[in-house]
């Protein structure tokens, strides 16, 4: 298990994290959450043991995770970070920018090794491909898949798909956190991607001002949205009488009210999202088809 008490952490004079306390399992998959410098990267980085902490401690079983004023070489053999900088060697291939870290004394075993990273990260027909020839992209995917070389305990990912487009995420997403889930490796992944946590993640932490603003299941975050900025990172969203609602949690009626004026339809794909507005108060909803603008309408809650 690994065990977070009371991490507080600052740069300098600046506070970036108060008093963070969580534990993930072995071989469970925690996303954090946060808007741009709310500290995700950095709580990576010191779980990593890159930094030293102000306060608390960081236990991965039996084992504490101090920064470098304690250790010469900073990370542990058991751990690994991938950061949004990919530290590859450019000129050398694909294939052995993975294996650069498999013994080759098990020539077979490191080819065999090799060759199911490459499959995994979707990247075999570029084995033998210097990285310097790479996309970033592709180049995040080398990083993610030499990381899981020598199979860690605990792996971290700094925003792991962020540079990898459309056509191959999906997939990609698919491919690494099923492996991790198969081999007991937990995860802690760092993240703005909705995509990366839902129908991953078994929990979910939020940071805000820097302190933990939420912390519990996507199930449960999601159906009881506490703030606005979780609810943000799920879906659209409108503040209804304090009431957090969702786009989709809205309903045309023939009467009710909640009487709106029709601003806009944007086309999502499988709905259309209406924008309208209600007593100078700017509210989206889900529909099947668009709607007039300047037309007026009910809405009803409907949970």
């Amino acid at each position: 298990m690994l065990q977070v008490n009371k991490l507080t952490f600052s740069y300098k004079k600046q506070n970036i994290l108060n008093e963070i306390s969580f534990n993930v399992t072995l071989g469970e998959h925690l996303s954090i959450i946060g808007e741009s410098g709310s500290g995700k990267t950095t709580l990576l980085k010191l779980l990593y043991g890159e930094y030293d902490l102000n306060e608390g401690t960081i236990f991965w079983k039996d084992q504490q995770i101090l920064g470098p004023k304690f250790n010469l070489v900073i990370g542990y053999d058991f751990m690994k970070y991938v950061s949004q900088e990919f530290d590859l060697m450019p000129y050398t291939s694909v294939e052995e920018n993975i294996g650069k870290f498999l013994s080759n004394f098990y020539r077979e075993e490191k080819r065999k090794r090799t060759a199911e990273l490459l499959d995994i990260v979707e990247l075999t027909q570029y084995a033998k491909t210097k990285v310097k020839a790479l996309s970033g992209g592709q180049k995040q995917r080398v990083a993610l898949a030499r990381a899981l070389a020598k199979q860690p305990e605990v792996i971290l990912l700094d925003e792991p798909f962020s540079h990898i487009d459309s056509f191959k995420k999906q997939s990609l997403r698919r491919n690494i956190f099923k492996y991790l889930k198969d081999k007991k490796i937990t995860c802690i992944v760092a993240t703005h991607d909705k995509d990366d946590v839902l129908g991953y993640s078994d929990k979910i932490l939020f940071l805000n001002n820097n302190r933990i603003e939420a912390y519990d299941t996507p199930e449960n975050l999601y159906s009881n949205p506490k703030t606005s900025l979780v609810a943000a990172f799920f879906s659209e969203f409108n503040s209804i009488n304090d009431e957090i609602v969702y786009a989709h949690q809205l309903k045309i009626v023939e009467h009710s009210n909640l009487k709106v004026l029709v601003l806009g339809s944007y086309f999502k794909g499988n709905y259309y999202l209406i924008e309208v507005i209600h007593e100078h108060t700017f509210l989206f909803f889900e529909h099947h088809v668009a709607l007039e603008p300047n037309s007026e309408i009910f809405l009803k809650i409907s949970k």
